[in-house]
């Protein structure tokens, strides 16, 4: 028996193996409000006016899609890769742009792996609060809250919380200014 059917178990191997066939279905779909229908067939909770391009989603054999929350009036971009080992939750009005990683995991390898024991593995949700903007090729990883209205710049890695009405940028991000938001 190989090392990875020894960890996760039979169940959980058989699951992924459905769930690929099923994704390669979603893979063939033209329309993003096809893709809606068919993640919200596979447990995903999904608002009204919600645009999901050509994104791909992995570890769909752990919380899997049911642990997928996206709010009305969201957008996730082409290309973006989505870690559903833990929640994922967009409250209303985000806006994922193209190629962005959202990581809600971290794992160096099989249990016996010599990391291990200097990092375990963890699994975190990851929240994107109301009306944030996340830009091209930025990278998310576990447990990282964004705030309301925080707009992410492209190619930043959030390792953090970011609060609301900020602008975020950089490797790792750090908060370049406040976003006035009174009017």
């Amino acid at each position: 028996m190989s090392s990875a059917l020894k960890e996760i178990g039979l169940w959980k191997a058989m699951k992924f193996g459905f769930i690929t066939i099923f994704m390669a279905f979603y893979k063939m779909m033209i329309f993003p409000q096809l893709r809606v229908l068919y993640l919200k067939a596979l447990g995903a909770k999904i608002g009204k006016n919600v645009i999901i391009h050509n994104a791909d989603f992995f570890n769909y054999y752990r919380t899997g899609f049911k642990g997928v929350k996206i709010g009305n009036n969201c957008f996730i971009g082409n290309n973006s890769l989505i870690d559903l080992a833990d929640k994922i939750i967009l409250a209303d009005h985000v806006t994922i742009a193209e190629r962005v990683t959202i990581l809600t995991h971290m794992n160096v390898g099989y249990q016996e792996h010599p990391l291990q024991k200097h990092f375990p593995s963890i699994a975190s949700p990851v929240i994107f609060g109301y009306g944030s903007f996340i830009g091209a090729n930025v990278t998310i990883l576990p447990g990282v809250r964004i705030g309301e209205c925080a707009f992410i710049a492209a190619g930043s890695v959030v390792i953090e919380n970011i609060p609301s009405y900020s602008l975020v940028a950089g490797v790792p991000a750090r908060i370049i200014r406040t976003i006035n938001h009174e009017t």
